[in-house]
């Protein structure tokens, strides 16, 4: 039975909700394909070098046990179209955890043992995996990731921040994090006897994982498919193909039976990405008054030597603040890790935290309010490019929070706020994000009996797209909203591009807009009821989104944050935490609140608890599970609130939308920081604010 039509902004509930509490979704290694076999992989224990030899009789002879692949005898690949999925095609071991062999057994249990009865010899070559200020193999790249250019100068910074009544130079530094999404990067492949290849992947794109598994097995995308129905979550490790998808491919296809590959968590972190570690110097030139003279933002990074990834952290400098002097620049070395990659806000995460906590460094050097500060220095104009603002709601957001927090009762001199052995203090900072939209196609259907399907390759990756399209189509169609369908998260639907760079509601959903919009026009033109088969409108958006905007379109946010520091054990916790966004029109209040709040609690782990370490002697990330690797929890969130100002931005997409699932991450690091120093006097510029580092500083 239909019921009333939702407007688009309502708090409609997850139409897959139920699915995924009563266990009825099913995710890429839940398939129970007849004849399935399983498969685990074997990680290179040298950090670099070449295997020598692979002794696989143990293995083979172990029950259950069905095939060893090594680059002996794995299928061969055509070249990839991204360097991380050639695995098992020769003797080579770029980092420590590269893929060397995989163990297929007609059981998990049987495969790891199988995994464990191998005996592979290597040799060793020598290895570096620190990265350091002075490192000698440092160079600047043509372009930082996102087709950023590396450097960005705009006036004369030397002579302008040698001139300034008030500086700031300082540099931060942060640890490799770790995506370590809930659901593990997963992969259950078969070949039909006719050779089409599907596989169900844990993956934030089908489309994409198509055409990169034709590309490496040399066959047209029309005998593949990439399923992608429910994603447990991937924040930007899940954005690009895996090697697991292309190891059970090769399994599947070597042994002739369907094989299923789950990544153990303890390979994770050097198979799926990682956020680059950075050391960042930032300068600030102000006159007496707050006003920006010369901002510099100096990025360092470590790539691979298997690709170049160069994390754009020094890109939001050229958006936030005005001044007319500025340098960003990013500079990188590569070294015998594991492949850095996409995670959640990449560049604007890292990058917002060095500036954000500088700004505040500065407010305490002027004396000044540090949201007064921010207000001072905000631009019409984005400073960059020179473009005005399709809309900027930095400004709203930072006095609606201030408001809400309770800001104006701030006393700012630090470390004066006591209960018992704690000590108080509260912080802010801005956030900032891109608006980002790629072509999409979509189809719209309409059935003689009243109801309509929606169909793109759109994922699901927990964020409620399923329920966002259909609210967009029912809106469009004026139609309840139980009376859409959707389908999405299967490459044989119509072509659609990645959940990544909050772009995917974006993107999806204009295509979907823009399908609705052609069937609605075209059963108004109707005059006779609709065939038995119904009426079917297919479009994309490749020439809208190709086309470049006048305007600089950003979405933007601020951060407030309460902290306790208890001076006895270390321990900083969070009391309170507010988020105030402007990102457009918000499509569904329900999901976007879930989103921003989730972004920043992965925020309170980045300040807190989140931080990894490469080992010198043995190239790997000492913390490579959930026991060392400390992800927030629900006593660490305590009271997160977000809370959102609506903006009518006429430049963006028909929705009027601008993305939501990363801006939450952007900056919350640094109110955390930021708050630390004001509750304890002392400003740690290295994250995460462990109690071993706390107690450093408070000593």
């Amino acid at each position: 039975m239909s019921h009333a039509p939702q407007p688009l902004g309502a708090p409609a509930v997850r139409r897959e909700g139920r699915a995924k509490v009563t266990g009825a979704a099913r995710y890429a290694a839940e398939r129970g394909l007849p004849g399935c076999l399983y498969a685990w992989p074997v990680p290179a224990t040298v950090p670099s070098g070449r295997v020598t030899a692979i002794r696989t009789v143990d293995a083979l002879a172990h029950p259950g046990v069905h095939s060893v692949l090594t680059h002996d005898n794995a299928p061969r690949l055509a070249e990839p179209d991204d360097p991380i999925l050639a695995v098992l095609q020769d003797d080579r071991v770029p980092h420590r955890g590269w893929p060397v062999a995989l163990v297929v057994a007609d059981s998990l249990a049987s495969a790891r043992a199988g995994a464990d009865a191998l005996h592979i010899t290597y040799e060793t070559t020598p290895h570096d995996v620190l990265l350091t200020e002075n490192h000698p193999g440092l160079y600047t790249p043509e372009q930082a990731n996102g087709g950023y250019p590396a450097v960005r100068e705009r006036g004369d910074f030397d002579r302008a921040f040698e001139a300034s009544p008030v500086r700031v130079d300082v540099t931060y530094t942060l640890q490799p994090l770790h995506n370590h999404p809930m659901e593990p990067h997963a992969s259950t492949a078969h070949w039909s006897p006719a050779g089409h290849l599907t596989v169900h992947d844990s993956s934030q794109g089908a489309t994409k994982v198509r055409d990169s598994l034709a590309a490496a097995f040399g066959i047209g995308t029309d005998r593949v498919t990439a399923v992608s129905e429910h994603v447990g979550g991937g924040f930007g490790s899940k954005g690009t193909p895996r090697p697991q998808a292309v190891l059970a491919a090769m399994a599947a296809l070597h042994t002739g039976h369907p094989v299923e590959l789950a990544l153990p968590r303890r390979q994770m972190p050097a198979l799926v990405g990682h956020r680059a570690p950075t050391v960042q110097r930032v300068r600030l030139g102000a006159d007496a008054d707050g006003t920006l003279t010369s901002v510099a933002q100096e990025i360092i990074t470590h790539t691979s030597r298997v690709k170049e990834f160069v994390e754009q952290a020094a890109v939001p400098a050229r958006v936030m603040y005005g001044s007319p002097h500025s340098r960003t620049t990013h500079r990188v070395t590569a070294l015998d890790v594991p492949s850095p990659s996409w995670m959640r806000a990449p560049g604007e995460a890292p990058g917002m935290y060095a500036l954000e906590s500088a700004m505040d460094e500065l407010a305490a050097e002027l004396g000044v309010d540090p949201v007064e500060l921010r207000l001072r220095n905000d631009p019409a104009d984005e400073p960059d490019s020179g473009k005005p603002f399709s809309s900027r709601g930095l400004a709203a957001c930072l006095r609606e929070g201030a408001e809400r927090f309770g800001w104006a009762g701030r006393d700012p001199a630090p470390g004066v706020r006591r209960e018992g052995a704690r000590l108080l203090g509260t912080g802010v900072a801005s956030a900032t994000y891109p608006v980002y939209a790629s072509a999409a196609h979509a189809s719209a259907h309409a059935a003689p009996d009243g109801t309509y399907r929606i169909a793109v390759n759109a994922t699901d990756i927990g964020t409620g797209a399923r329920t966002v399209l259909a609210q967009i189509a029912a809106e469009v169609l004026g139609a309840p909203l139980d009376d859409v369908a959707i389908d999405i998260g299967d490459s044989d639907l119509p072509d659609a591009p990645l959940a990544g760079g909050s772009s995917g509601t974006a993107s999806w959903g204009w295509a979907v807009h823009k399908a609705a919009s052609g069937l609605a026009e075209r059963l108004a033109a109707r005059g006779e009821p609709l065939p038995v088969e119904g009426v079917t409108v297919t479009v994309d958006t490749t020439e809208e989104t190709a086309e470049e905007s006048p305007y600089a379109r950003h979405a933007f946010g601020a951060h407030f944050a309460e902290v306790a520091v208890d001076t006895r054990t270390g321990e900083v916790r969070v009391r309170r935490m507010l988020g105030v966004f402007a990102a457009g029109r918000i499509l569904n209040s329900r999901t976007a609140r879930s989103q921003f709040i989730g972004g920043m609690t992965m925020g309170i782990g980045m300040a807190l608890t989140e931080g990894s370490t490469l080992d010198p002697v043995h190239g790997d990330f000492t913390e490579c599970d959930l026991a060392s690797y400390h992800v927030p929890v629900c006593a660490d969130v305590a009271a997160v609130d977000a809370h959102w100002i609506e903006e009518d931005d006429p430049h963006l997409n028909p929705m009027g939308s601008k993305g939501i699932g990363e801006i939450g991450i952007v900056g919350a690091a640094a109110a955390l920081g930021n708050a630390f120093r004001h509750a304890t006097g002392a400003r740690v510029r290295t994250l995460p604010l462990t109690p071993d580092r706390v107690l450093t500083h408070l000593a």
